[in-house]
This record gives structure tokens, C-alpha cells and sequence, in this order.
């Protein structure tokens, strides 16, 4: 009798051993030259799918950065002359 459509069929012992004996795909097919290149070919290819910025907002982030940077700095000093002033009057 056959199956009917949509059953689940288990797979064969052999074909979960030809499976277990497959080495990586393209890895196991080629050298260490061969894997560095499609190393290279796999970054490439994903450098083309990013979206660059363009040049206003590239400018627009680096200013937003510079801006926080500078806040960050005086806050840090105002804290660090805090201190110093708290160690002063503390220990004379």
C-alpha cells in the first residue's frame, strides 16, 4: 500500500549514513587557499548587501558623537573636581 500524501516518511539508514560521511560542502572540497577565498568572496558579497550612509548623515552621527563626547568629558570633570574638593575638605 502506498503512502498518502502529506504522511511522514523516515529516512533510510543508508541515507543517514551517507550523510554522516559528507565532509562540509564546498569546505571539505577545497584547501586552505580555496577557504580563504571563499572567506573573502562571502565578506565582499556581504559588504555589497549593507546600506551606507550618506554624506549629510554620515556627518549628521559623527557630530551627534562629537557633541555627546564633549558632554560626557565636562560631566566627568565636574564629578572629578566634585571629588577632589569632598577628599580636600575630608582629609585636610
Amino acid at each position: 500500500m502506498t503512502d498518502a500524501v502529506g504522511s511522514i516518511d523516515m529516512p533510510d539508514a543508508e541515507d543517514e549514513a551517507r550523510k554522516k560521511n559528507r565532509k562540509g560542502g564546498k569546505r571539505g572540497k577545497k584547501g586552505p587557499l580555496g577557504r580563504l577565498a571563499l572567506f573573502y568572496r562571502q565578506i565582499i558579497a556581504e559588504l555589497r548587501k549593507v546600506v551606507w550612509p550618506t554624506r549629510s548623515q554620515l556627518s549628521t552621527y559623527t557630530t551627534v558623537v562629537i557633541i555627546f563626547v564633549v558632554v560626557m568629558i565636562g560631566l566627568v570633570t565636574v564629578i572629578d573636581l566634585g571629588f577632589q574638593e569632598a577628599v580636600k575638605y575630608v582629609f585636610g
